[in-house]
């Protein structure tokens, strides 16, 4: 059987990934992941996962994570983008941008904590952009389109050399905003 499920039981995003199999009615093993002595957080897992989070999937050579019942990586890319780069993206963006333009203080310990967060994004990102020219392959997609409203307004902040400290991830991002529509779209 080539089709492996890794997680943990009682886990909602494990069970999306059994429920997707099952209206597929495909055969696939379950290999159970233990949580609780963080089995999920070691490396033979993280290069399953690199958020160290159930559960992953593979299919052959296919590995993914997250729930994506058609194996689109353009969409696993997406996900990621909306549940771990935006908030912390957001939350710099209000802070270093919109709280100085409403003379409000910067709150410190939100920034510290966000990038943070951001880094450990960015350096799955740096992995992932070694692999590929975008991050959902090599063509430009709705994923990398995605992360340019919040990467154009970081690139005037500190948070910059966050970008600029990952070789990979600095080349995409200086793509992604040089590209012709996005220039457009900004230029008003």
């Amino acid at each position: 059987m080539s089709i492996k499920v890794f997680g943990a039981p009682g886990s909602t995003a494990t069970l999306r990934v059994r429920a997707c199999l099952a209206e597929k009615d495909l055969d696939y093993e379950f290999i159970l992941v233990d949580l609780a002595t963080k089995e999920h957080k070691n490396p033979e897992f993280l290069s399953r996962n690199p958020f160290g989070q159930v559960p992953a999937f593979e299919d052959g050579d296919l590995k993914m994570f997250g729930c994506e019942e058609d194996g689109d990586i353009q969409a696993v890319w997406m996900e990621v983008e909306s549940q771990k780069y935006e908030p912390a993206t957001s939350n710099l963006f209000v802070e270093l941008c919109l709280k100085p333009m409403w003379g409000m203080a910067i709150d410190e310990a939100v920034v510290e904590a966000n990038e943070k967060k951001l880094e450990e994004v960015l350096d799955i990102y740096e992995k992932r952009l070694s692999e590929s020219k975008y991050l959902g392959g090599d063509s430009f997609t709705l994923a990398d389109l995605h992360h340019l409203p919040n990467l154009k307004y970081l690139m005037g902040t500190k948070v910059k050399k966050l970008f600029d400290a990952r070789p990979h991830v600095s080349a995409w991002a200086s793509e992604i905003l040089a590209r012709p529509a996005w220039v457009k779209a900004t230029a008003a």
